[in-house]
Parts: C-alpha cells; structure tokens; sequence
C-alpha cells in the first residue's frame, strides 16, 4: 500500500485461513491490536485496502488476502485560537448555547480549516466556557455539526456534564432536527421515510452515499410546498449522519436545488438564484439537561434562500 500524503503506514499482513468468512473491520482490528469500532472507522475513512483496493468494513475475506492499513493524519497540535467574529446566540443560559450557524462557516477546525471557524469564534466570545468536546480537542462544546454550506440552529455545551446528556439524548432521538429542503422535480408521495446505509462514496472519498455496511441513518420528509420544477420539503433526522439529508434525497433521484455534489442540475440553480444546496436547519426542540425543560427554537431562512423561494411563490 502506498502512504497518501500526511498519513502514517500502520501495518500490513496477509489474510490467514481462519479469516475466510469474516469481516474486514474485525481482522484488521485483530491484526493492527485495535478496537474493531477502529478498524471500522479506518475502512469508512478508505484507509484500509485488500489486495490493493479500499474495501468497506463489512467486506468478507476469503483467506490470502493482502491486507494494509494506514492511520489518519494526526491532527494539529494545541487548541483551536480564539477569535473575535461575530455570532448569532438564539438561546443561551449557564449550560449551553443555540446559534444560529451562516452558511460558508465551517463549524470546527480541520484540514484546510485551521482558523475562521465557529469553534474559533465561540473561544473569543467574551465569558463563553465550553466543554471538552467530547474528547475531541478541535471542537470543544460542539454536539452536532452542520455542513460548511448548510445554514440554521446549532447546539453547543458549555460543560462536560451537559455535552454528555445530549449526546445520550442524540443517540437516543430525543433531539428533534427539522431542516428545509428545496428538491429538484417531484416527490412520489407527499412524505415518507429514507432508511438507508450511508458511508464514504468507493470511489470518491469527498463524497457520502448510500452504500452497504455503511452506518445506519434514517431521513423523514414531507412535502410542504409544490411549484413547477422544485418541492419545497421538511426533512426531519432521527440520525445523523455527514450530507444525510442530501445522499437520501438524491438516492430518491431528487437532489438538493443547488447541490452539485449529489447530482443537482446547475442550470435551474443559477435560473432561481441559489447558489449554495438550499438546505437550512430550521427547528431544534430538546429537553435541557438540567431541568427537563423543553427548549424549542425555529429560525426563518436567510436571504440567499428565501429571496428565492418568495420569487417561486410569486
């Protein structure tokens, strides 16, 4: 196997006779003397290769493969740097945040995105403290994540105690995440629901798609307005998952109005004026962790789409 760049070679080895039937997640681990949720993590990130080529983790050797597996880049030392930006703060008490995130701000740092991110900005807000993250050193208090075009509410802990219960609460569905989606074309019903797998794309890794053994998610729509060429949906996650709402609704062959990654038609996206995939979390309802109290925000689109909508309805 071959390094990419800025990734460290782990190991490689060739595929016993007992490993026939099994799957790759759980020989690698076995191999490389890491956890099988690891390996798993290796082969979404296409790091793990059978014979040459990235295999998903559920991939089931017959024995005498090559197997070689690399680790991801270690990521930059010290913690993210406060910066004085502006935020939009919809809710906020001692315990967490809600704000609301514009689309092009990247939500934490990473590769390509060392500074200018909402993490950066929450670190320079004056009196904000954050949680650990979840352990995760480049992205204290944040609980979930919104892509770097996707606008609306974000959830944010200020302590560990608080981050943990609604990641509990997450995982759990207690979290309710509401988005507005303009999709290309028509819809076979007015609702329904997208359950399906959803992992690294095999052969372009920039990309999610519904694949086997990717990681379970399910999308629930409905259909809120109708115009010629674009429905205007509400799409609602019980999971969620990296471009969840824009893999499912292309798996239904109706992509997000803009979304060129996932198939979108450029031509009717410059004829309506959006420029980015039209999606906006709009609703987040939950219970505080330190009370029960249900806290429920909405936050109305901004004007790069609903400058578009309101010429649709005219």
């Amino acid at each position: 196997m071959t390094p990419r760049p800025g990734r460290a070679v782990a190991g490689a080895a060739v595929a016993g006779a007992e490993a026939a039937g099994r799957r790759l997640d759980e020989v690698v681990a076995g191999l490389a003397g890491t956890s099988r949720a690891q390996a798993a993590r290796w082969a979404g990130d296409g790091l793990v290769e059978v014979d040459g080529r990235p295999r998903p983790k559920s991939f089931r050797l017959q024995g005498g493969e090559r197997l070689a597996w690399s680790r991801p880049p270690e990521p930059a030392a010290g913690a993210p740097a406060a910066e004085d930006r502006p935020l939009a703060v919809r809710y906020e008490d001692d315990r967490l945040l809600v704000v609301a995130k514009p689309a092009g701000l990247v939500v934490h740092p990473g590769p390509g995105h060392a500074t200018g991110t909402l993490v950066n900005a929450l670190l320079g807000r004056a009196g904000t403290s954050l949680s650990a993250g979840g352990g995760a050193a480049d992205r204290p208090g944040i609980v979930h994540r919104l892509d770097k075009d996707t606008s609306g509410l974000l959830l944010v802990a200020k302590d560990d105690a608080t981050h943990q219960a609604l990641a509990r609460d997450l995982a759990a569905h207690r979290v309710e995440r509401r988005y507005l989606a303009l999709v290309q074309g028509r819809l076979p019903a007015d609702g329904g629901t997208v359950d399906a797998p959803v992992g690294r794309h095999p052969r372009d890794r920039k990309r999610m798609a519904v694949v086997p053994g990717g990681r379970r998610a399910v999308t629930h729509w409905r259909v809120l307005e109708t115009f010629p060429a674009v429905q205007l949906v509400e799409a609602t996650l019980e999971t969620g998952r990296t471009h969840q709402v824009r893999v499912h609704l292309a798996s239904l062959r109706h992509p997000l109005v803009g979304d060129r990654t996932y198939g979108a038609d450029p031509t009717l996206a410059a004829r309506l004026g959006v420029g980015r995939p039209f999606l906006h979390a709009w609703r987040l309802a939950f219970s505080h962790p330190a009370d029960g109290h249900r806290v429920d925000l909405t936050e109305p689109l901004p004007p790069d789409l609903q400058v578009p909508l309101d010429r649709l309805r005219a």
